[in-house]
Formats: C-alpha cells, sequence, structure tokens
C-alpha cells in the first residue's frame, strides 16, 4: 500500500483503523495506548501460555502454569530513539510482586530484536550494584535498561528465538 501521497489526518485516521483491528478482531491489544506494551504482554502470554492478568492488576501482567507472576517490559527501538530503557518498574525492593520480568526489544517494524527472562532476584542484585537499573525518586520507581550484556548474567534466560517463531 503506497500511503505516501495521505495527508497527515488521513495517516493518523489509518493508524486509529488499525489500533481498533488490532484491539478488535485480533485481540493483540488490550488498551488505547502505545501498541508496544500490548504487543510484547500479547506475545510473551501466546509463546509461553501465560494467563493474561486482568488490565487493572498492578505490578503483573501474566501468570505462568506454575503460578509465576510476569512483569512484561516492551520497547521500540526505532532511528530517532536508540533507548534500552524499559517503562517504570514500582516497589521493586518492597514486597514481591513479581517472580520474573520479561523483557522484548523490538525493532523499528516490531520485528524482535532480543528478549530475555529476568528474575527478581537478578533485579534486585542489579539494583544493588547500581548497574543497568536505578532508582527515580521523583517517580518513586526504578528504571531499567535492556542492554546487550544483560543476556551474559546468571539466571537471565535469552528467549529471542521463543518468541521469533511465534511472530514470524
Amino acid at each position: 500500500m503506497d500511503i505516501s501521497g495521505f495527508t497527515p489526518r488521513q495517516l493518523l485516521e489509518l493508524h486509529a483503523k488499525i489500533e481498533s483491528e488490532l484491539r478488535g478482531v485480533h485481540k493483540i491489544l488490550h488498551t488505547a495506548n502505545n501498541p508496544t506494551g500490548d504487543l510484547a504482554e500479547y506475545l510473551f502470554c501466546w509463546a509461553f501460555a501465560w494467563e493474561p492478568a486482568r488490565n487493572s492488576q498492578a505490578h503483573y501482567d501474566a501468570i505462568g502454569p506454575n503460578g509465576e507472576k510476569y512483569q512484561i517490559k516492551g520497547r521500540r527501538i526505532t532511528g530517532v530513539n536508540r533507548s534500552r530503557q524499559l517503562s517504570a518498574i514500582r516497589n521493586l525492593e518492597g514486597a514481591q510482586n513479581f517472580d520474573v520480568l520479561a523483557g522484548l526489544l523490538f525493532k523499528e517494524d516490531y520485528s524482535i530484536e532480543r528478549a530475555a527472562l529476568i528474575p527478581h532476584a537478578v533485579l534486585l542484585r542489579l539494583a544493588k550494584e547500581r548497574r543497568h537499573i536505578a532508582f527515580q525518586k521523583h517517580t518513586n520507581s526504578h528504571i531499567f535498561l535492556l542492554v546487550n550484556d544483560i543476556w551474559e548474567i546468571p539466571g537471565v534466560k535469552d528467549v529471542t528465538d521463543k518468541l521469533r517463531k511465534v511472530w514470524h
């Protein structure tokens, strides 16, 4: 489809129709927010047969067959924004609200760059070491960078291939 002649309004109308189709018919999106987070949740649940949590559920996004709670974060890397900063992780050092962080990096076209499962204990250790994760006082949350050497940390599981298989 050649969209080069579309006006800005026509492009935004098409964008809205695409989001509606992905939300209604395909059941991939479940909010009207940026689709990256919803898509990451959808793909992890599809690949691992996790049960999605309710939209209003705080601190975790899915439950695995063994009862483990997963917080799922996604980030789309683009030509104008190469950041690998995931959205805020709340109450990381308080009560353990999730068991594993499932992190997914998308390329600009929403193909999968890399994906990992990171145990809560590993995140706590990284926070204590102030390595790739930092506390932000003004948001009362931790900010985590899903950089390449995360996959080298003991306990982190590379699940890139598994997600690529379901998102071909």
